[in-house]
């Protein structure tokens, strides 16, 4: 195991530390009655949760790494670089506002590091699930209720698509790219397929308890975290043309085997 590897873990702890906050906040919000809904310019809706949550992971990452930049949903970037420099922490304060709006469950947290680009750390903390799952590079991944009550978690061994559980997003971003065809063939091969949509897909990829996940259209911060989970129990992540995530900002995620079928099957 190397040193820097071995650093890695202090930034995992860390991002436990930012997440315990986080859910404080988020759960104190989450159906209240005075819950402000907002509507940002690009129609999605933003809650006072989502703010108090990236203000609270910004303000504790200055303390405790303030050579560090950010880059948030709902604030943007700390400095002019991007997520290729030296060390960015990219936050999702609340991924799947919608349903945290409407009362669903389905939502949380999403924290992650990159260094020169690379994702090195990610974690995913859904309170009203109580459930966590996270990952730092060289460590495996692990869910549980929090860091001292965990499993480590590894994909599934399917290794054909009639086999196989399949996750996707809404369809209507794959038909607006123009692959609705390829995703629907996808949905009639498969054993079984199921919208669970957001982060959740790609976790219960990581547990083995779907075999793979796509969606057509991710921001850094939807995707940032969710690599290093799948990965480190052993899955494939890259975009559509199949390069490394985060890519283009699609989202083709498997077990391993699966992998090449549906990304041919996504193909143009």
């Amino acid at each position: 195991m190397t040193r820097a590897h071995d650093d890695f873990l202090d930034d995992l702890s860390l991002a436990h530390v930012l997440a315990d906050a986080a859910d404080r906040i988020s759960m104190a919000r989450f159906r209240a009655l005075d819950l402000r809904v907002d509507t940002k310019p690009d129609l999605t809706p933003v809650t006072d949760a989502d703010s108090s949550v990236e203000e609270s992971i910004r303000s504790s990452l200055a303390r405790a790494r303030p050579r560090d930049s950010v880059l948030g949903e709902e604030f943007g970037a700390s400095d002019p670089g991007d997520w290729r420099g030296n060390r960015q922490w990219i936050v999702d304060p609340i991924d799947g506002t919608k349903n945290f709006v409407r009362g669903v469950p389905i939502w949380a947290t999403l924290i992650a590091l990159f260094t020169g680009g690379r994702p090195v750390v990610g974690l995913v903390s859904a309170p009203a699930l109580g459930r966590r799952w996270w990952a730092a590079l060289g460590h495996g991944a692990y869910a549980g209720r929090n860091a001292t009550h965990a499993n480590r978690i590894g994909v599934s061994g399917v290794k054909s698509l009639s086999d196989a559980s399949f996750c996707y997003s809404s369809l209507t971003g794959w038909e607006q790219r123009g692959k609705l065809d390829g995703m629907l063939s996808l949905t009639r091969r498969s054993w079984r397929s199921r919208a669970y949509g957001d982060f959740y897909g790609y976790m219960l990829l990581a547990e083995g308890a779907v075999d793979a996940m796509v969606e057509p259209e991710l921001s850094l911060w939807d995707v940032a975290a969710l690599i290093p989970i799948v990965t480190e129990a052993g899955g494939s992540f890259t975009d559509l043309a199949g390069a490394p995530a985060p890519g283009d900002g699609s989202a083709v995620a498997s077990n391993g085997p699966l992998h090449g079928e549906l990304l041919t099957a996504l193909s143009d």
